[in-house]
């Protein structure tokens, strides 16, 4: 008895300590301002924030703390802003850039929170120009699609 005992004082002890729990927040007027999953006091799975109207904010995954995975940014009057990726708490990747009527404005390439690649950008729904960059800095602008595809190859927009 006292053996099983001190096996279910163990495991107790174990599940106390790996325990995740639901966290939620509230504004001052009583609307919910974060909520998601704590593991070990680190922000885990999926959480979501919002804007103080109650609207949503933000949404994805975290992993021991650090932004991961995809994400969505929304303004105060909940149209989609933004979406991308995240690594170790960097945007990478491609991410989308919405006009206040959530329609694409450009999409870039992005690694470690900077454009690194190439950036579409688009007026009314319709591509207008090309820019590529490299670690923040532009290099160089295309106007026209047939100029941009003689000198890059359109697997480079993967």
């Amino acid at each position: 008895m006292k053996r099983f005992t001190f096996i279910c004082i163990v495991l107790f002890s174990l599940n106390v300590y790996a325990e995740k729990a639901y966290q939620i927040t509230y504004f001052e007027n009583g609307n919910v301002a974060t909520e998601g999953w704590v593991e070990k006091n680190k922000k885990t799975n999926y959480w979501k924030f919002y804007h103080s109207n109650g609207i949503l904010k933000s949404e994805g995954h975290y992993e021991n703390n650090d932004k991961t995975k995809y994400w969505y940014f929304y303004r105060k009057d909940g149209t989609l802003k933004s979406e991308g990726h995240f690594l170790e708490n960097k945007k990478c990747n491609w991410w989308l850039f919405y006009d206040s009527e959530e329609k694409i404005n450009h999409k870039c390439q992005l690694k470690n929170n900077q454009k690194d690649g190439y950036c579409l950008m688009y007026k009314n729904e319709r591509l207008i120009s090309a820019v590529q960059y490299s670690e923040g800095e532009k290099i160089k602008e295309w106007t026209n699609l047939r100029s941009f595809r003689k000198e890059n190859s359109l697997r480079d927009l993967r």
